[in-house]
């Protein structure tokens, strides 16, 4: 099996998906997973210059991908480039480069940021603009022809593509927004996901205490942020109303690529969190969307 992560900026994967690609990794030696950051990283800091941000981010997540054993691709445009951070904003340009990076691998599940709709909830411009971006990627996956202009290729040989189911992560800038379909249990490898995250001192021990909104004091070593990301979990347990006292990461089934049913659900994710939300609703939702009686 096959999952791409496509979300903002780097660290966004350690803070919403990490444990389930790392379970989905120690239990297939076949499976391949391959994050996706659509920004440079260069906003990100408060007394590094733009510059200097941007490279020290790009290595931190280059570290975390070696540790985690995942694929690490940065979102070029067509013409090379990076999209800058903090103002990214849904172009044909950055469309393009979307399809492309699906195309390329082919995943069977994509994750990506949620889609505020609520005027009266916040959002992150970036992760906004990736979800409306995803979303409308999404139908022009499998048409071949429908950025020949930024990529050509041979328009008379066209080959079919595989359309992945489309997962939304949850997103903290969102709160009071989000929503769960999923949440699978990642207590056992917590230790992971906190050495991943661990990665990106240059955000956890600088930037995110110093823009706050995230309730994070710099933590001195492995073992405090490990305390605190525990709290992070236990925080958005208690938002979702999901029990307490397990590392859980959580998540909502769109029908904006291809609709599973709940038993390809429960057959591919990790093992659920018990208690967590029920899934005669999801089932229902995805039986009204394949057009079943």
């Amino acid at each position: 099996m096959k999952a791409m992560f496509v979300h903002a900026h780097y660290d966004d994967y350690e803070f919403t998906a990490a444990g389930t690609f790392e379970l989905w990794r120690q239990r297939d030696a076949d499976f391949r997973g391959r994050v996706v950051v659509c920004t440079d990283g260069c906003a990100g800091h408060h007394f590094h210059t733009r510059e200097e941000t941007g490279r020290i981010r790009l290595a931190e997540q280059v570290e975390s991908a070696r540790l985690g054993g995942y694929e690490f691709k940065p979102l070029r445009l067509p013409n090379g480039m990076i999209p800058r951070e903090a103002c990214l904003q849904g172009t044909l340009e950055l469309y393009a480069a979307l399809w492309r990076a699906v195309r390329d691998f082919e995943p069977d599940y994509l994750f990506c940021p949620p889609l505020a709709t609520d005027p009266l909830v916040g959002i992150h411009n970036d992760h906004q603009t990736v979800a409306e971006a995803v979303r409308r990627v999404a139908y022009m996956i499998n048409v071949p022809h429908a950025f020949t202009p930024e990529y050509p290729e041979d328009e008379t040989a066209s080959v079919p593509c595989k359309v992945p189911v489309i997962v939304n992560v949850h997103d903290s800038y969102m709160s009071g927004a989000n929503a769960c379909d999923l949440a699978v249990d990642v207590e056992e490898v917590f230790d992971t996901v906190a050495r991943l995250a661990w990665c990106h001192q240059s955000q956890i021990r600088e930037w995110l205490p110093w823009v706050g909104r995230h309730h994070l004091s710099p933590p001195a070593d492995l073992e405090e942020w490990s305390a605190a990301l525990r709290e992070r979990f236990e925080r958005k347990n208690r938002e979702l109303g999901l029990p307490g006292g397990r590392a859980t990461e959580v998540f909502r089934i769109t029908a904006w690529g291809a609709v599973p049913t709940l038993e390809d659900i429960l057959r591919d994710f990790p093992p659920l969190l018990e208690n967590g939300p029920g899934l005669d609703q999801l089932a229902q939702r995805l039986a009204r969307w394949r057009g079943e009686p």
